[in-house]
């Protein structure tokens, strides 16, 4: 078994752990701080008919929400834990969407979109609050920067560098964050500016709530997505 398959059962498994009873309570407690993800959704600005991918789909409470708001939208979600896909399907199939909203298992650095769910490209790929809990979150982004359409974005939010809040709030925070193994990406902006750079596409990078979270948009070159 290669190193890379080995890490990402690893993390699969401790993803499970972390998750197994949290999961059931997740949604309801994370609303109060992980903040901008319906703007996010709002933001995504999906054309008719658009395939719409999300990358660590936790409980599915993102895709849900996403299918509501774009009822014409295709939906996909992709996750690590098999514990949180379990919560997610039963949401999905809760709301009657299961038509319209599939998931499946895997990593988010390293995965065939057309062997998980039979395309290719999407329109929109989005990811909430996840690549700060992604070993080698790197290459989740080129992954999903791949994965775009011509003329589609990416959209990622996620914990900023908190740099207008206090130092005491910044040190409760990073505390709290860590028991859930969630580590803030201060290369965020970096590593976006340089994959923009190399596939040609364009970035707007937004800090949000005086840095506790950074709302970025990617847009790849070709044809519009709408």
């Amino acid at each position: 078994m290669s190193s890379t398959s080995t890490r990402a059962q690893n993390h699969a498994a401790l993803m499970d752990g972390t998750y197994r009873w949290q999961r059931h309570i997740y949604d309801l407690t994370r609303k109060y701080y992980l903040l901008g993800r319906d703007r996010l959704i709002n933001g995504l600005d999906a054309p008719a008919g658009a395939a719409i991918l999300e990358l660590g789909c936790g409980t599915g409470r993102n895709l849900v929400m996403a299918a509501q708001r774009y009822p014409d939208a295709r939906l996909y979600g992709l996750d690590i834990s098999a514990e949180m896909l379990a919560t997610a399907q039963k949401a999905v199939d809760g709301r009657a969407l299961s038509s319209r909203i599939r998931l499946a298992q895997g990593d988010a650095t390293r995965f065939d979109p057309e062997a998980l769910f039979g395309i290719a490209r999407f329109d929109r790929v989005f990811i909430s609050y996840s690549l700060s809990m992604i070993p080698g979150w790197e290459k989740t982004v080129s992954a999903a920067l791949a994965a775009l359409k011509p003329g589609g974005s990416l959209h990622i939010v996620d914990f900023g560098q908190q740099e207008g809040l206090p130092r005491w709030f910044r040190g409760l925070l990073r505390a709290w964050l860590a028991k859930f193994h969630v580590t803030p990406r201060y290369r965020l902006r970096e590593v976006l500016e340089s994959g923009s750079a190399r596939v040609g596409a364009s970035l707007c990078f937004e800090t949000l709530y005086r840095g506790y979270a950074v709302l970025a948009v990617v847009t790849a070159a070709g044809a519009t997505a709408r």
